[in-house]
């Protein structure tokens, strides 16, 4: 276990609502995804996501780690379309890109 107590980083939380009719959306109708990124490279560091299976979270967990938020969505809007081919992909981005918004919104308002 990674211990962030000395680390700059910051966690943030974003969520989405999953379409309903999906598989997906019977287990649960809300995904969240929480992010540990590092405030100085603005890097995402780790991530986790509100799936009942652990192997989608850590799938989707190694997708992230490393990538940039500085210049926005872009990188893993890419990446994850490309590799995450799962009911609720959109869900995951937008769940996504809400914590990633709210890391960049409150760095720009320090």
């Amino acid at each position: 276990m990674t211990d962030w107590s000395q680390a700059k980083t910051v966690l943030t939380a974003g969520f989405a609502q999953i379409p309903k009719g999906t598989t997906l959306y019977e287990v649960s109708s809300v995904v969240g995804c929480v992010l540990i990124i590092d405030v100085e490279k603005e890097v995402i560091c780790d991530a986790s996501f509100t799936f009942v299976m652990d192997k989608t979270s850590d799938f989707l967990a190694g997708l992230l780690r490393g990538r940039s938020v500085a210049g926005g969505m872009t990188e893993i809007t890419q990446v994850v379309q490309e590799r995450f081919l799962a009911p609720g992909q959109g869900a995951v981005l937008q769940a996504i890109r809400a914590a990633v918004e709210r890391f960049l919104e409150t760095k720009r308002q320090s």
